[in-house]
């Protein structure tokens, strides 16, 4: 600021008909209490309670799975925590037969499927 500002700054001060600027924000607006609350409980959604087993599987698997280029496959990402030895024997099994530790645990995981039918 200049002189000149500075000379009108004090002369705006010391004038009865320029009403002071407050600087300080003013206390926000106490809230009224006759506004009702929100209902926050979830609305519980018009589904049956149980579902057949087959269908139950279909939903899963749309839901958690996605396409696979394979024809009639979905691929399906899992993590396993195995016991070390465990994973030493599936390792061992997939380098022997030359195949990925995924092919070993498919097969598992398909000759238990045909034995449950």
């Amino acid at each position: 600021m200049g002189r000149g500002a500075l000379r009108c700054v004090a002369k705006a001060r010391d004038d009865p008909r320029i009403p002071e600027v407050s600087r300080r924000r003013s206390a926000p607006p106490a809230r009224s209490s006759n506004q009702p609350e929100l209902l926050l409980k979830a609305v519980p959604k018009g589904r049956p309670a149980v579902l057949a087993p087959e269908i139950a599987a279909r939903i899963a698997v749309s839901r958690r799975a996605k396409p696979s280029p394979v024809p009639d496959h979905v691929r399906l990402v899992l993590t396993l925590e195995l016991r070390r030895e465990l994973a030493e024997k599936l390792s061992l099994k997939a380098i022997k037969s030359e195949r990925n530790i995924e092919a070993i645990i498919i097969g598992l995981i398909e000759a238990a499927a045909k034995q449950g039918r």
